[in-house]
């Protein structure tokens, strides 16, 4: 296993950016930790985002206590890979809509009326972003 402080090599953007669910974790959360499968984007400054609601469990436990963790995973059938990264988390009001847009897209066929009724809901939705600025990142391979 790999440890770099604080940065996302360019081989672990290039994996993140696949349509790859991200285990998320936050603290001040229940006892033993509950990771969530969330979509997520990794930015081409090194930070991680996802989208949610202003009100999610998740938000609270985040104001209350900023630190969170992602780790992602490579599927079944391909050699084992993994990126972990834990950080700070910033609650961001704006861009959330244009990132659910983003990643449904990367996550669903669009083409799909049922999907595209999917994200029409969610985009009426009020969400935000969690940004994620990694201060620890992990890997394996190395």
């Amino acid at each position: 296993m790999s440890t770099t402080p604080s940065s996302l090599t360019p081989e672990d953007l290039e994996f993140l950016s696949r349509p790859l669910h991200g285990f998320l974790t936050v603290a001040a959360g229940p006892l033993p930790p509950q990771p969530r499968p969330v979509w997520f984007e990794a930015t081409a400054e090194g930070t991680i985002q996802l989208f949610t609601g202003p009100d999610s469990p998740k938000v609270r436990r985040i104001r209350r206590d900023p630190r969170a963790s992602l780790v992602v995973a490579s599927p079944v059938g391909e050699s084992e890979r993994w990126v972990s990264v834990a950080g700070r988390v910033e609650v961001v009001p704006d861009g959330a809509l244009e990132l659910c847009s983003r990643l449904a897209a990367r996550y669903w066929d669009l083409n799909d009326p049922g999907r595209a009724e999917e994200l029409a809901g969610m985009m009426s939705d009020e969400q935000v972003r969690l940004v994620i600025h990694p201060e620890t990142v992990r890997r394996f391979p190395l």
